[in-house]
């Protein structure tokens, strides 16, 4: 992938990623992983920027292997979540079974790279295609030689959270909605007939 093509498809994700967090924030986090083989398996790290300490939001894939939680940061060392987590690697985890505090571990040179990589990548769906990696034909050869850029990143659940400012904390905007549209679905239609 050219360089142009590769940041036309960063800023592609960026506004995806917008919309993904606010998915999340309105309780439907579980929803966008009910497919994934064809949308993949999202997670959304809360990480602390490396320069001004501002908790942000990144929606990644994710692959729970051995019940332990990988990533991949495609766009490799460029990616700004990816180097904000390693100047303060305590996150916060949005999966779609539960709130954890974590800490995130590059395993980029580890012996299993690869065949977690490859995990990673198959519960992308349709973000690794997009990206130009087939991991379902992709030997073990042309795997390595594609995402060498790419940094493998284990993420160890700590603790499990509750409390305010987590996933679906604007839910309650579904009951108001309903609540306001109700009542004026029921006037219009009066006002009608």
């Amino acid at each position: 992938m050219d360089k142009n093509t590769e940041e036309k498809v960063r800023q592609a994700f960026k506004t995806l990623n917008r919309f993904m967090i606010l998915m999340w924030r309105l309780g439907l986090g579980p929803w966008l992983n009910a497919w994934p083989q064809g949308l993949g398996r999202y997670l959304v790290l809360t990480h602390k920027g490396r320069k001004t300490g501002v908790p942000r939001r990144t929606p990644v894939n994710f692959a729970r292997v051995q019940n332990e939680i990988y990533c991949v940061a495609g766009f490799g060392h460029i990616s700004d979540w990816f180097r904000n987590t390693q100047v303060n690697p305590q996150v916060e985890v949005w999966l779609p079974d539960g709130w954890w505090e974590g800490t995130v571990e590059d395993i980029s040179e580890a012996d299993a790279r690869l065949p977690l990589l490859r995990e990673v990548l198959i519960a992308s769906g349709f973000a690794a295609l997009v990206a130009g990696v087939n991991p379902h034909t992709l030997s073990d050869p042309e795997m390595d030689a594609l995402t060498q850029p790419y940094r493998l990143l284990h993420i160890r659940l700590d603790r499990p959270r509750t409390g305010p400012g987590g996933p679906g904390d604007l839910a309650w905007v579904w009951p108001l909605t309903v609540m306001v549209m109700v009542p004026l679905l029921f006037l219009r239609r009066r006002c009608k007939g």
